[in-house]
């Protein structure tokens, strides 16, 4: 629910009206008066709220973001934009947010198809010259084994030939048996690498394969669509010297944030609290936010957030700010990401205590103290202060509802 004021702060503001009528009825003392005072202010009972002014920037609390796809297996330098939606416009889900050139893509593919066939090609043309190949070794590897078996017999024969005859057949088959063992040792060899060139073939084609594979998803990468109903915001990029939107015809790199699809129903402020004030937002605190660019324009809003650490300043390290979320309530059509916002956090309210103006009451370190109206003149009343903010002060003892005080007391140490 959008509101220009919120009624508890409404209930603030008549405190506060209050306080200046009774400022304008109260009885104004002059330089010379008893008092020193310039003006007078009157004790009030009623609400006091104590705020903390906290600025940020507004977000959608569902977003999502676009980038330049990452192509899988290639250092492509860019990529060209063909079509991009409009900034601004509502997109539902599954519309296309943006479209890139997918022509290298779709070349690379061919290409490595084209190759992945010529490989399998070749495999199958080296498996069947293998096969012919091991056909011949073992037809030359049977004639090695019939010739060690015929010589083996001759052997047999040697107690009843002459002695030479005899060492000639011995000889014979050694030879063979060298013969058979050689082509065994040879044979296995060229088995081996028979299977070593298959290898490579069929690598050289898994790669081919992965090529074709990548190619094929990267160009399925080329289309991106909304991933839910909002309203499409495009991202700047560096054109030249100057930031601007990205374009169709423009060349942006992998990884590159282009849109950002954004729920324009749930909005909040992201906010850098000072260390100082930290220690008094909690989360489930109420708020009121206003947008820097339409003063006018004021929401409920609600701590959500705390961050639990610290993070250092950008001028200095000694400064550290807690980051808090704020959640707004309602919408409107000129509540958009990116703006500029102020919060006012109330961390402390209190009903039906005693209020006086900050400035009516003088600080020393032995305690608080007022000059009080009695009669025509002013004196000093010591009073017990619980709790304060910029503006006021709460009275725990020392006044009663509708003493008159001076504004200004002058007299303090």
């Amino acid at each position: 629910m959008i509101l220009d004021r919120h009624p508890r702060l409404l209930a603030t503001a008549a405190l506060a009206a209050g306080l200046v009528a009774a400022t304008g009825c109260g009885t104004a003392s002059t330089a010379g008066s008893p008092g020193g005072a310039d003006g007078t202010a009157t004790v009030r009972r009623g609400m006091f709220v104590r705020a903390i002014r906290v600025a940020g920037t507004v977000e959608a609390v569902r977003a999502a973001t676009t980038v330049a796809p990452r192509l899988r297996g290639q250092n492509t330098s860019g990529l060209i934009v063909t079509r991009i939606v409009a900034g601004g416009s509502r997109v539902r889900q599954g519309d296309i947010l943006i479209e890139f050139d997918r022509q290298e893509q779709v070349r690379i593919a061919f290409d490595r198809r084209a190759e992945v066939s010529d490989l399998d090609q070749q495999i199958r043309r080296r498996q069947a010259e293998q096969t012919a190949a091991r056909a011949a070794d073992a037809s030359t590897l049977k004639q090695a084994e019939n010739e060690v078996s015929r010589a083996r017999l001759t052997v047999a024969t040697n107690r009843i030939l002459p002695r030479i005859e005899a060492e000639k057949n011995d000889l014979a088959l050694e030879q063979a048996l060298a013969r058979l063992a050689q082509l065994s040792d040879t044979f296995a060899l060229k088995r081996k690498a028979a299977a070593a060139d298959v290898r490579i073939l069929e690598i050289r084609r898994a790669r081919a394969q992965t090529a074709l594979d990548n190619a094929e998803s990267n160009a399925s990468l080329m289309v991106a669509r909304a991933p839910f109903d909002g309203l499409a915001v495009l991202k700047s990029t560096f054109k030249g010297s100057q930031m601007a939107d990205v374009q169709e015809g423009d060349e942006v790199r992998s990884g590159m944030a282009v849109v950002d699809v954004v729920d324009p129903s749930r909005m909040r402020v992201r906010v850098r609290v000072s260390q100082a004030d930290a220690g008094a937002i909690a989360p489930g605190q109420w708020a009121r936010v206003a947008l820097d660019a339409y003063p006018s324009l004021t929401f409920d809003g609600r701590v959500e957030t705390v961050a639990p650490l610290a993070v250092p300043s950008q001028l200095t390290a000694k400064v550290r700010t807690f980051m808090v979320l704020v959640s707004i309530s309602g919408t409107h059509p000129n509540l958009m990401p990116d703006l500029s916002a102020a919060a006012d956090v109330v961390v402390e309210r209190l009903e039906n205590v005693l209020t006086l103006p900050r400035e009516s009451v003088v600080f020393e370190p032995e305690g608080a103290w007022v000059r009080v109206q009695r009669g025509r003149s002013f004196e000093r009343q010591p009073v017990a202060v619980t709790t304060a903010s910029a503006q006021l002060v709460v009275i725990g003892s020392g006044l009663t509802d509708g003493a008159i005080v001076a504004r200004r007391p002058q007299g303090a140490s």
